[in-house]
């Protein structure tokens, strides 16, 4: 079995548990803070309302790790599980027409991940975070994440994996700076993909949100050894494929959680374990303006109550008039697997 810790200080980890740490990220404004030997995503970007500058998420493994980099990937293997890190620095590649070096990158990204698993015959990416600078931003006549989409899907489709069913959970964030940055958790057998039944498939969105859909799935539900794990993608006030409650940010955040919901709703019909529920999930809840921060934990602490993990991070969203999205994870042990 695998679990997530969340600390704000690893003295105690390191001491005791270091053999079977998997990796994690840390999140918060401090870009200069020291990393552990373990793969770490760094996600510098402002904490709302955390007792301290830095949060870190870690993943411990039942089992003693195995440790590698393969083509600047630093990855760590527990037995038919594997999590890894890429960062890439989009000045190290060149435009070309009709391809921005952000396209490239994210390409060349996805192929070094794809090999990596092919490598290890762990071929089912299961989640990926995605962290790349000014998302919104339009360069080389298109939009940043746009142009993120388009890199990512001729990965996929280049490596024969299919860009639409089953594919893996992912959230893509804006930072202010800052490389290229992909965390990803792989196994030997594929996740059960999850959609949600009030919004299109983001794989299936019109043209309108640019050359290339999104490859990833609203949730995955993934089986380590004896375990069951949902995974909620990033998620956000979207009903159908259009955005919703445009500058009410209360709005939003009721909507983005009633996405949550309604993804929690066909994960149960699917899950092998108990049901899952609101209150036990944690969460990631990305903010665009730090001001509307008192407003979403009021909102969110109204609906699913006071005393769910929450780590609040102000980032930008994939669509400009996007004002939160959020993310979850829980897990349930499975009978006697």
């Amino acid at each position: 079995m695998i679990s997530q810790v969340f600390s704000a200080r690893l003295a105690d980890l390191v001491s005791r548990e270091t053999d079977r740490v998997l990796g994690g990220a840390m999140l918060g404004d401090q870009p200069g803070a020291s990393l552990p030997e373990w793969p770490v995503q760094r996600i510098v970007a402002p904490l709302l309302g955390a007792t301290g500058p830095v949060i870190h998420e870690t993943w411990l493994a039942g089992q003693a790790v195995l440790t590698g980099n393969s083509e600047g990937i630093a990855w760590c293997r527990a037995g038919q599980l594997l999590y890894g890190v890429i960062d890439l620095d989009e000045a190290d590649f060149t435009a070309t027409p009709g391809c921005s070096a952000l396209q490239a990158a994210s390409q060349e990204a996805y192929r070094r991940i794809f090999r990596l698993l092919d490598a290890k015959n762990l071929p089912h990416l299961w989640r990926v975070w995605n962290y790349l600078a000014a998302i919104n931003r339009e360069t080389d006549g298109l939009e940043r994440y746009r142009q993120f989409n388009i890199g990512r899907q001729d990965a996929f489709l280049e490596f024969r994996r299919g860009a639409t069913g089953n594919v893996p959970a992912a959230c893509a964030i804006g930072l202010t700076g800052g490389p290229l940055s992909i965390a990803f958790m792989a196994g030997d057998q594929p996740a059960v993909a999850v959609e949600n039944p009030r919004q299109v498939s983001a794989y299936d969105y019109p043209a309108d949100y640019g050359p290339r859909s999104p490859t990833f799935s609203r949730a995955a539900l993934v089986y380590p050894p004896g375990q069951e794990i949902l995974f909620i993608s990033g998620t956000a006030s979207i009903v159908g494929h259009l955005t919703v409650h445009p500058g009410d940010v209360a709005g939003q955040c009721r909507e983005a959680l009633a996405n949550v919901a309604a993804v929690l709703g066909e994960a149960n019909r699917q899950a092998r374990s108990t049901s899952y529920a609101l209150p036990e999930l944690s969460y990631r809840v990305y903010v665009r303006h730090a001001a509307d921060f008192p407003l979403v934990r009021e909102t969110l602490a109204g609906l699913i109550g006071g005393t769910a993990e929450i780590v609040y991070v102000q980032a930008d969203i994939c669509r400009h008039d996007l004002l939160l999205e959020i993310e979850a994870l829980a897990s349930h042990a499975l009978g006697n697997c």
